[in-house]
This record gives C-alpha cells, sequence and structure tokens, in this order.
C-alpha cells in the first residue's frame, strides 16, 4: 500500500516505522522540514507528501492537532485519490467528524474518525516506535455503521499496524468516555503537581507519586486545545469528580472515620469490579 501520515510526531512516526517496517511505501508531511529529512534519512518515509503524493495513496492518516488536521484536510481534499481512505487521529471526535465528513463526501474519498489508544508522556518523532500500537485498541468512528465492506477494508488497511482491537463508536460517545478516561486523568495531574509540597517530595514519595504525576508534564497548547473542543462532557467529568472529593473532605472535616472508610471502600470495591469486567 501507498501510506500518507500528516505529522511525524510520536503517532505519526509510530505509523511511519510501522508500515515501512511491513514494506509499505511511506509519504510524509510535517511543518518541520528538519524532522522530514530525518525521517527520510531513517528510511522511514519514502517520500513527501505532497500534492501529486495524496493522489497515489491508499490511506491517508491526520497525526496532528485537531484544528490543523481540519485545515490541512480542506486544503488537501481535491487532491486525494476517489475511494482513499482518510483516518485522522486526534483526541476528540465531534469536532474533527462535522468537519471532514462533508469534506469527504464532496470530494469522493473516505473519511473515519481515528483515535489510537496509546502514546507515551515522551513526545515527537525521536521516541516514536514501530511497536507502539501493539495490542492496542484503535477507536473508529465511520461515517456508516453497518458498511461490511467498508469496515473490511479499514481492517485490511490498519492490519500492518498491529491494533489488538478496533472499537466501533459514534463521535458523541467517544468524546463522553475519553473525557474520562484521558482529558481527566492529565487535567488532574496537572492539578495536582501545583500543590505547594510537590517542591518537597524526594525522599518521600514512591510509585503512587509517579503514576498519579506521569503526565502532569504535557503538551499545554495540544492539551488546550482538546479540552476546549470537548468542554462539555470535560465539565461534567469535573463536577462528578469535585462532589466525590467533597465528600472525603467533609467526613475528614467532622472526623468521622466510618464515613471515610466507606467512602474508601466504596471507590476500592468499584475499582475491583472495573478490573474483573
Amino acid at each position: 500500500m501507498n501510506i500518507g501520515i500528516v505529522g511525524m510526531g510520536l503517532i505519526g512516526g509510530s505509523l511511519a516505522k510501522a508500515y515501512s517496517g511491513e514494506g509499505h511505501t511511506v509519504y510524509a508531511f510535517d511543518k518541520d522540514d528538519a524532522i522530514l529529512g530525518f525521517a527520510q534519512l531513517s528510511d522511514v518515509v519514502y517520500g513527501v507528501l505532497d500534492e501529486n503524493a495524496l493522489g497515489l495513496c491508499d490511506v491517508i492518516f491526520l497525526a496532528i492537532n485537531p484544528e490543523d488536521a481540519v485545515a490541512y484536510l480542506e486544503g488537501a481534499a481535491p487532491n486525494i485519490a476517489k475511494n482513499a481512505i482518510v483516518i485522522d487521529c486526534c483526541g476528540v471526535k465531534r469536532f474533527v467528524c462535522e468537519k471532514c465528513f462533508p469534506l469527504a463526501e464532496k470530494h469522493g474519498f473516505v473519511f473515519v474518525g481515528g483515535h489510537p489508544m496509546a502514546g507515551s508522556h515522551k513526545a515527537g518523532f525521536k521516541n516514536s516506535s514501530a511497536n507502539l500500537f501493539y495490542g492496542a485498541a484503535m477507536v473508529l468512528v465511520p461515517p456508516i455503521y453497518d458498511d461490511a465492506a467498508l469496515f473490511g477494508r479499514i481492517e485490511d488497511v490498519l492490519a500492518p499496524v498491529g491494533f489488538g482491537h478496533l472499537t466501533i463508536s459514534t463521535a458523541e460517545e467517544h468524546d463522553r468516555l475519553i473525557a474520562f478516561s484521558s482529558q481527566m486523568a492529565h487535567l488532574v495531574s496537572n492539578a495536582y503537581i501545583k500543590s505547594p509540597s510537590a517542591t518537597d517530595h524526594k525522599g518521600f514519595s514512591a510509585g503512587s507519586y509517579r503514576d498519579l504525576t506521569r503526565v502532569a508534564r504535557l503538551d499545554a497548547a495540544m492539551w488546550s486545545e482538546l479540552f476546549s473542543h470537548n468542554s462539555d462532557c470535560l465539565i461534567n467529568e469535573l463536577d462528578t469528580l469535585i462532589d466525590s472529593l467533597a465528600s472525603y473532605k467533609n467526613a475528614l472535616a467532622v472526623g468521622d472515620r466510618v464515613l471515610l472508610k466507606e467512602l474508601l471502600e466504596e471507590g476500592s470495591r468499584l475499582k475491583k469490579e472495573l478490573d474483573h469486567s
């Protein structure tokens, strides 16, 4: 296959390495010419994803921020091959799909919303890996939900990457769930590290501290964009968390150890149930 990839960061670079490693031809674009040149020197990228190469690609991945992905596709759409598949890798789906489904219909290619459930706090092409997605889930938002032929094409296209599971979702359901499973984790970690005690943690911290603060160091521009495009879902999750924290705080304030124990047991039980479901 001929694969087009826009963005040579962690996600795009890992896709490029996965496909090129399986013998497919990768064309790529990145706004940083130095990174693109390095990817070519590494024999990961065959050529530049320009207007001519766009028409050669069987599938094109948009591995950049949502607003940039939409802007890129608006400009590239006339040059994309008819019936090619375009898949974005953005962390929100309503904003991207609402803009990109009409573009695909107008120009004759297929757009599928996508979100690979894999990543790292270490960003950039230098940290990309051909096996980043091995065994991971890939969330897909197709334009039509009962098109077996399209699903078959998508499975074939994604097979070289090594995803362990393809999850079909609506854009609305994706954004609701990702607010809890990903965005809240980053937001809470980023807020948690702002405690004045953080400067004194060395010698007093272990695994739980590392786990909770792992994603506090993030790309602020990217995450603020993601949060803004999913603010309603994220606010709902924040309200739930704030209410739960208030319960713990109140139990501590009045010295109600029985209630505090009940709250802790409830959280522990829910975690156990989720781990075994």
